[in-house]
């Protein structure tokens, strides 16, 4: 059976994206790092394997990496977290950089994800925003988590949960006017006494950030 094209990879990536374009109907087929298929192929595997992998099948390749650009090489990057299953991609920013093939294009297109030119000089500095969004978020909620847990404070229900997603929508509806807590409101009082009451690292980090 003909194939649309080949996904090199089974990280989650790799395992979220097969799943979700065999349920729309594509023809595509999930393979490991090690497979050579003919056709199209997208390399969604670690940055510093998609240089030899590239190298293997030219002209017909596309990588998934945020940060990494190679001369040549077309990139189609996500702007989502994957956790190895389909999910609701709507509205999802895809950074596109070189000629990504069209029946790649559209494939993302049918899952929801919006499509924008990315300049090759531009990917650090995008994958970088990228990640004080979402790793470097998930850090300082995990980390303050812990800091409550270690105090023996246990947030009951959804913990945290609620108040991120509160701040994400007023974020989404409002921009920087949505962002609340005493550095907007200029509490000096509070800010000292809050500070006070952190380990020397997460004061640091607590400071700098509100100041920002």
């Amino acid at each position: 059976m003909a194939v649309e094209f080949s996904i090199l990879g089974r990280g989650r990536a790799g395992r979220a994206l097969g799943e979700a374009w065999k349920a729309s109907g594509a023809m595509v087929a999930l393979r490991p790092h090690s497979a050579t298929p003919d056709g199209l192929v997208v390399l969604a595997v670690p940055d510093d394997a998609v240089p030899g992998l590239a190298a293997l099948f030219p002209g017909r390749c596309a990588h998934l990496s945020g940060s990494l650009h190679l001369e040549g090489v077309p990139c189609a990057h996500p702007l989502t977290s994957f956790d190895g299953r389909s999910a609701d991609w709507r509205g999802t920013p895809l950074a596109l950089t070189g000629e990504v093939p069209e029946i790649l294009v559209s494939a993302f297109s049918r899952l929801g994800f919006m499509p924008f030119h990315l300049e090759p000089r531009l990917k650090a500095l995008y994958h970088a925003a990228a990640v004080l969004t979402s790793a470097h978020t998930a850090s300082l909620w995990l980390g303050a988590a812990a800091l409550l847990r270690e105090a023996g404070v246990a947030l009951p229900g959804r913990g945290f949960v609620p108040l991120a997603e509160a701040t994400l929508r007023n974020i989404e509806r409002l921009g920087a006017e949505g962002r609340t807590g005493p550095f907007v409101r200029g509490d000096e009082a509070t800010i000292a006494r809050d500070a006070a009451a952190l380990p020397e690292d997460w004061r640091e980090i607590f400071l700098k950030l509100g100041r920002l």
